[in-house]
């Protein structure tokens, strides 16, 4: 393990580089926000890092913690913190081999299982991490491994590139749709109203204490809201009757109006994914005017960069989260289309976006899912590295 950071480090002389956790990503390094602190010339020989070393998440939330990365900076050029651990292959280990190994640990819960929690955060433990079975095969049989995983990689990143590219191509499309938003100047056959004009309720939530138990009544909460739709994964339940009033409706739009800073402002319309479900106080149901904004494009709208930039401006700061007043929201000012065939039809453009994006995300899963099944017979020793095709 690394150095302990402290008031005396901070302002010591040696001033260098060092990596901690947040440098520490699943598979990568980010060197852009590096800290420094006091290391004598010995420290420096002690905790100086080289290139192919293996730094883990020591203390991280139960989920990440032993996330990994290998280092591929300059020997010597950074150091590390007591939050990372160091892992430094032998000659019998090669560097790719093993973060092979660690984030299949991540992945499947071994790291977790043996990390010990203090409050919110997990610690994997030098000496835990130390007494886990490492799988050692022959150096042949890893790089063959290695080879084998790296071409999948490289099919996840032109995927990915791929999605990135169509996300691009959908923002394009809803700032060009919605220029007004961006301008300020109106647009012909277009309207600048109140928000309030067009949604005349906003309701809060439920406050009730929720749990796992399926029996109750479904609760969405902040997290179901992704990507500008709902879902329903991980859901709690509320174990008491609610009021038929809190049940959603079709074409209901919820809206974060509790969350952090980033986050502050999602919203999702309810499409009936569920027979039946109500929602949490920290979120919002907007019910729009039909006669004047479908639900869908009031999605867009809200999704909008320069309108979630406008939500945050508005948002007050709690302990830890932001919240927004939905009388305030009422007062943004909203472009729409007054003819609600130009609004569906400025949707239906970016649902056709939406649907490439949810192709290539399913490709994308389905790639990683055959990876890790092959990560799977190649430790356990059910496929054997000889056996695959060069």
């Amino acid at each position: 393990m690394g150095k302990q950071l402290s008031p005396a480090t901070r302002d010591a002389p040696g001033q260098f580089p060092y990596l901690r956790v947040a440098n520490v990503h699943l598979g990568r390094i980010d060197y852009a926000d590096v800290n420094t602190m006091g290391f004598t010339s010995a420290e420096r020989e002690t905790y100086g890092l080289k290139p192919g070393d293996i730094l883990l998440n020591e203390g991280q939330s139960l989920d990440l913690v032993g996330r990994s990365a290998i280092y591929d900076g300059a020997e010597g050029k950074f150091c590390f913190q007591n939050t990372l651990i160091r892992f430094r292959p032998g000659a019998d280990v090669l560097p790719a081999y093993a973060q092979v190994v660690f984030e299949r640990w991540l992945a499947t819960g071994v790291f977790a299982a043996i990390a010990k929690q203090t409050t919110s955060i997990a610690h994997l433990g030098g000496d835990r991490f130390g007494a886990l079975l490492f799988p050692l095969i022959p150096v042949a049989a890893q790089r063959r491994i290695v080879e084998v995983l790296a071409s999948f990689t490289e099919l996840e990143r032109s995927v990915e590139a791929s999605i990135t590219k169509l996300r691009n191509v959908r923002q394009g499309a809803l700032l060009a749709s919605m220029e007004s938003v961006v301008s300020g100047k109106p647009t012909a056959g277009w309207v600048h109203v109140p928000l309030k004009d067009i949604v005349p309720s906003a309701e809060y939530g439920i406050s009730e204490a929720l749990d796992r138990d399926a029996r109750g009544v479904p609760v969405l909460r902040m997290n179901n809201i992704q990507n500008a739709r709902i879902d329903a994964n991980d859901l709690r339940y509320c174990p008491v009757p609610v009021p038929s009033k809190l049940f959603l409706r079709r074409g209901d739009v919820l809206f974060n109006r509790t969350n952090s800073m980033e986050h502050i402002g999602k919203a999702a319309m309810w499409r009936d994914e569920l027979p039946s479900a109500t929602f949490a106080s920290y979120l919002v149901r907007l019910v729009p005017d039909l006669r004047r904004v479908t639900p869908e494009y009031l999605v867009e709208w809200l999704m909008h960069p320069l309108v979630r930039q406008r939500v945050r401006s508005i948002s007050t700061v709690a302990v830890q989260q932001v919240n927004v007043n939905p009388s305030r929201l009422g007062e943004l000012e909203i472009d729409l289309p007054v003819d609600l065939a130009e609004q569906r039809r400025i949707v239906a453009t970016l649902e056709a976006c939406d649907e490439q994006i949810g192709r290539e995300e399913e490709e994308l899963n389905k790639l990683r899912e055959l990876k890790q099944g092959l990560v799977d017979d190649l430790l356990s020793g059910r496929v054997k590295a000889s056996a695959l095709a060069a």
